[in-house]
């Protein structure tokens, strides 16, 4: 299929209507071998060559400039991509273990920094990362019992240059370490320990074996923390292990009651044997004083009844009935007038109120008598003893 365009015609074999190379009018897509030579020869006179443009030196001296600027431009390349092989950057996270010819040859820090293309190999390795691992297993206790660990690994790599030269799978070789750490704990520990309040203390132990085993091995890892997840008997004998949990846990709340109550008490108790203790301090003390100022009081007694022993005999008496009587709610008095033994309620009598059957004091005939007259009575009577025992002691 041919079709006609301004300024030639196109045919089959002519298909951009270029009129066997050349085009017609500057019409059309332009030729790529031409484009391609033109772009040579500027090359190659930029880089000194001699571009020809005619005949066969011309185009042979074409070709050559033009092989010429390949060379150049391929050089150009080559150290453009070497240079840009020779940098690299170290992020803050990281550090860069560089190998020559697969040695060991340094560590870098953070930062830009310089390597030998195809000599230098680098490994970048993230070391403020925390990792995690999980391990779980069946294990034998020491007392010969079953029991399933699910244990959490939390860690890093410590040191770049021994997690890139001497473990080649990391991942498995903690995986090992910490399967052998835990089962040497766990056989080493009783059912009931890794069953219940030893679980944190197995954690540690672990956490300790696993580290030393790491380093043992040189893995330049460094253990974070070791969590143990979760600690549980066979499933069958789950049922039967967890009634014994919730007996030990009954156990152990009738122990925390029985701590709180003598906690409650006992300072309590201790408190009302102080209080004892100083109330009987006390009383000695005051007992004490009390003697002190009786057997003063006896002296000074003692020198007047010297003096006048009658008086003070008399005197005596007086104040001891005194003292006897006025712990008494109730006297009676003989009356040497009547002959009759009088009954005084004073107990009723300085509340205001007296009683029906015994509210008054009577005689023998039953008369009624007045309180007051009858205090006055008395008062007379002790007066009159009083004076007898005085002309007496005369």
């Amino acid at each position: 299929m041919a079709w006609n365009e301004p300024g030639g015609n196109r045919n089959d074999n002519d298909p951009w209507g270029t009129g066997g190379g050349r085009r017609g009018n500057d019409q059309g897509p332009p030729d790529l071998d031409e484009a391609l030579k033109k772009g040579l020869d500027k090359l190659n006179r930029m880089l000194g060559g001699k571009g020809g443009n005619s005949g066969n030196a011309g185009g042979s001296g074409s070709s050559a400039g033009g092989f010429g600027a390949i060379l150049a431009l391929a050089a150009i390349l080559v150290a453009g991509y070497v240079i840009y092989q020779s940098f690299y950057t170290v992020d803050e996270q990281e550090r860069a273990v560089v190998l020559r010819f697969g040695e060991y040859n340094r560590t870098e820090n953070p930062g830009l920094r310089f390597k030998v293309p195809l000599i230098d190999t680098v490994n970048k390795v993230r070391v403020t990362s925390i990792r995690t691992a999980e391990s779980s297993g069946q294990m034998l206790t020491q007392d010969e019992n079953l029991v399933t660990v699910d244990l959490q690994v939390q860690y890093r790599v410590g040191d770049a240059q021994a997690y890139v030269l001497n473990v080649r799978d990391s991942n498995q070789a903690l995986a090992f370490a910490t399967d052998s750490a835990l089962r040497h704990e766990v056989g080493s520990s009783s059912l009931d320990d890794v069953l219940t309040e030893g679980r944190a203390e197995l954690a540690v132990r672990v956490e300790q074996r696993l580290q030393s085993f790491l380093k043992e091995y040189g893995t330049g890892l460094e253990i974070v923390r070791v969590n143990v997840e979760s600690t549980q008997p066979p499933a069958a004998v789950q049922d039967a292990f967890r009634e014994v949990q919730r007996a030990r846990e009954d156990e152990q709340r009738l122990k925390e009651e029985a701590e709180t109550y003598r906690n409650k008490i006992v300072p309590e108790a201790r408190g009302q044997a102080q209080r004892m203790i100083e109330e009987a301090n006390a009383y000695k003390e005051e007992a004490i004083e009390r003697a002190r100022g009786e057997t003063s009081r006896f002296n000074q007694l003692l020198a007047v009844y010297e003096n006048a022993p009658v008086v003070t005999r008399e005197r005596m008496y007086i104040q001891t009935l005194e003292q006897v009587l006025g712990n008494s709610s109730k006297i009676f008095v003989d009356t040497e007038s009547s002959g009759n033994m009088m009954y005084l309620p004073l107990d009723r009598l300085m509340q205001g109120t007296l009683p029906s059957s015994g509210s008054r004091t009577s005689t023998g005939s039953g008369q009624q008598v007045d309180i007051q007259n009858l205090t006055d009575q008395v008062l007379q009577e002790l007066r009159t003893r009083q004076d007898t025992n005085s002309r007496r002691s005369r």
